[in-house]
């Protein structure tokens, strides 16, 4: 999506990596609260005028360390000049919309002309599945006999009406003057690719869905059938806005239809959406642009923390009482839990399985849940959450549940798997019979299916070993000479991916004091993995998203959908498990469109039977590309002659790359292979300085083992033994 450039203020920005880099569009990094507390309170207690339009959002980050802000500034004058003639013209184009509302004035698009948009932004539109198809099927046949009478029966492709604009929101689809009016606010002028195609699916008439048949165009009746959405679109494509907006539109919906007659009294919050992500940073992420776009509509947002609890019955299990093997975050019991008082609820599965569950009833029915939005679905139906978030879609038993996932990276097992879910759901429900509605399971995907996104400069380099690895990122740290003007270059900020924890933490000891002090030093760097608390990690995220550190070190926990503002690129230091998780990490940076991403993927001698599958997705994205970098002179590109020369990847080989990575990297190595493991050490100190920093340590676990036995020895002998009282005569 394009964005309006937010108003700049009176101070300049230092010259810090990325500062000032031409053609970057800014970008919305999802961070921070969404309004003040002013502003909050004008919401509550206020009637909005209609000449006047909220101040714009403001993500606090300041000035002087905001990557994409020239050093240019207007007086304090023209800004508000400026500021006042912007508020006008949204003022202004709020009427029109409010106008067209009442009397849409739309071109009606043929068959041909919405094939022929769609072909356009590479959007292709299938129907996986119909309900209807199996009302006459035996409910006892098995689960793959279910799906392939499905999949056989209702397959077909089918041409909506694209969305042009985001004026089509109100005067097509009627969403509220409210929630265009934040749209407008957060910048939001074009929609991007996925959201030219869901939103029609989500919010439109079947004949804006391209759903009716013949009989039924017959009829002047606006006929609506339930559809589940599976979308498949690149990272940093706009996915979140996507379904935000349909969730938000919907509620506002039915609240207006349920509004009391009391003006002084307001409605009630209930848990009516749920929104589950893989990890902690993307659920916060998803919370704070939701609330962007929820400002002052009465709907309310949550993250879901520990003690929360979406059941009245539950409250007063302690968390540890929930189930059984809770993590840090759900284990240890609480003493106050409460009931979350609000519309949408965003989580992670096993924090939100705990709040809805208790050990002698288990899973606590959501009949008022009719939304389920699963972001990054294919990590969610992985076998590492799947039993979590199938025992959440069980729970939500509503009858109209809509069903909707998201991700860059959708495997037919995974399509499979949820079609087959969906209609044993509602078959248990009684629901496959049912005349009143007809359901369709939909999927959307954006471009080519499971691709890096073209607009990022890919690069292989072989180091050998993990000794030639870390070189290789020190001189992307600090390149030899001044690089030619059409050879791209690595600069902060970027992520830098490990395998596992362990190596996050031991590279970034090693390049602590790669950071000249100058510019910042060790504060510069920092490492991100899940053995850190909560609180921590919220720190090291606020602290990269102001530009306070430049290079952060983690593992795949970050490679979720997490949005940065201006990331210049990703570092692949040990190379990723699949393909998916290398089109994942990948996209942390070239989001939104951005140019000027660069992704590094080193290598050693071990990886070689395993880089194929990276090899892969960099072909199908070089292809995709318009206008593909040259790769003869700088190396930017995958080489033909490497491409060829690289082995082919044993399905085995897969399996075992995705479930346990490169074997020899593990945390358990050291154990497994002893003086073998040296190779994959991540250091630069010799034999020698090891030896002695292991001696050093040796001498003081030892003197603290003694000290603990002396005093345990001392306390024994002081309970058995009583009170001597001298010699006797």
């Amino acid at each position: 999506m394009q964005k309006s450039a937010p108003a700049s203020t009176k101070f300049s920005s230092p010259r810090i990596p990325s500062n000032g880099i031409p053609g970057h569009p800014r970008q919305d990094s999802g961070n921070g609260d969404a309004f003040s507390v002013d502003e909050k309170a004008k919401c509550r207690g206020t009637k909005r005028k209609r000449s006047g339009v909220e101040k714009k959002h403001d993500d606090g980050i300041p000035e002087q360390l905001d990557f994409f802000i020239g050093d240019a500034r207007p007086s304090a004058s023209s800004e508000k000049r400026a500021m006042d003639k912007r508020k006008e013209n949204v003022t202004r184009r709020l009427d029109v919309q409010g106008a067209q509302s009442t009397n849409p004035v739309i071109p009606d698009l043929g068959e041909e002309e919405r094939r022929r948009i769609l072909k356009k932004h590479k959007l292709k539109i299938t129907i996986l599945g119909d309900a209807s198809v199996l009302q006459d099927s035996h409910h006892d046949k098995p689960t793959r006999t279910l799906s392939a009478t499905v999949e056989k029966k209702a397959r077909s492709q089918i041409s909506p009406r694209p969305l042009t604009s985001f004026t089509q929101l109100r005067s097509k689809y009627g969403i509220s003057r409210r929630l265009a009016e934040n749209l407008d606010a957060q910048g939001y002028t074009k929609p991007t690719e996925v959201q030219i195609g869901s939103l029609p699916l989500l919010l439109g008439t079947d004949e804006d869905r391209g759903l009716r048949s013949r009989r039924d165009q017959r009829s002047k009746a606006k006929s609506r059938a339930d559809i589940d959405l599976l979308t498949i679109a690149p990272t940093g494509s706009g996915k979140t806005l996507g379904f935000m907006i349909h969730v938000l539109h919907e509620l506002l919906e039915s609240r207006q239809a349920q509004r009391k007659p009391k003006p002084d009294e307001r409605p009630e919050n209930r848990v009516q959406a749920l929104i589950i992500a893989p990890t902690h940073e993307l659920a916060d992420q998803i919370v704070n642009e939701g609330r962007k776009l929820a400002s002052c509509t009465g709907i309310k947002i949550a993250g879901l923390r520990k003690g929360m609890k979406l059941h009245p019955d539950l409250i007063g299990f302690k968390d540890g009482d929930s189930l059984k093997g809770a993590d840090d975050d759900t284990s240890g019991g609480t003493t106050k839990d409460f009931l979350v008082k609000a519309d949408i609820v965003v989580s992670t599965p096993l924090l939100l399985l705990h709040a809805i569950s208790a050990k002698q009833s288990g899973a606590a029915p959501l009949p008022d849940v009719r939304f389920l939005i699963l972001d990054e679905a294919d990590v969610l139906l992985d076998p590492l959450f799947r039993e979590q978030t199938l025992g959440i879609w069980t729970a939500c038993n509503n009858a109209s549940l809509r069903t909707s996932l998201w991700s860059a990276t959708i495997g037919s097992s995974i399509e499979s798997l949820a079609q087959t879910f969906i209609f044993e759901r509602r078959r248990k429900l009684g629901l496959m019979s049912s005349s009143v509605s007809r359901n369709y399971i939909v999927r959307l995907v954006v471009g080519l299916k499971d691709s890096a996104i073209p607009n990022v400069a890919h690069r292989l380099v072989y180091a050998a070993s993990e000794q030639g690895k870390l070189l290789a990122l020190r001189q992307l740290l600090h390149p030899s000479g001044a690089p030619a003007a059409d050879t791209l270059s690595l600069q902060p900020p970027f992520l830098v991916f490990t395998q596992t924890i362990s190596r996050a933490i031991a590279l970034h000891s090693e390049l602590l004091y790669d950071i000249p002090l100058e510019a910042g030093g060790s504060s510069r760097v920092a490492v991100l993995h899940s053995d850190l608390s909560d609180t921590a990690r919220s720190k090291i995220m606020a602290g990269f998203r102001k530009g306070e550190i430049w290079i952060l070190i983690t593992t795949d926990l970050l490679s979720r959908g997490v949005d940065f503002r201006g990331m210049n690129g990703v570092v692949n230091y040990d190379i990723p498990n699949t393909g998916a998780s290398y089109v994942h990490r990948v996209g942390r940076t070239g989001r939104q469109g951005r140019e000027g991403g660069v992704a590094v993927t080193l290598y050693t001698k071990e990886d070689v039977p395993y880089v194929k599958n990276v090899a892969n997705v960099v072909a199908a994205s070089e292809r995709a590309k318009e206008k593909s970098v040259v790769a003869g002179n700088d190396g930017w590109g995958l080489q033909k002659w490497l491409s060829d020369a690289l082995p082919n990847v044993s399905k085995k080989m897969k399996k075992e790359m995705k479930t346990r990575g490169v074997e020899s990297r593990r945390a358990t190595a050291e154990a497994l292979w002893g003086k073998g493991a040296r190779k994959t050490r991540i250091s630069t100190k010799s034999g020698y300085d090891r030896r002695l920093e292991n001696k050093k340590k040796g001498t003081v676990e030892g003197k603290r083992k003694r000290l603990a036995q002396e005093e345990k020895e001392e306390e024994g002998s002081g309970l058995g033994d009583e009170e001597w009282a001298g010699i006797e005569d």
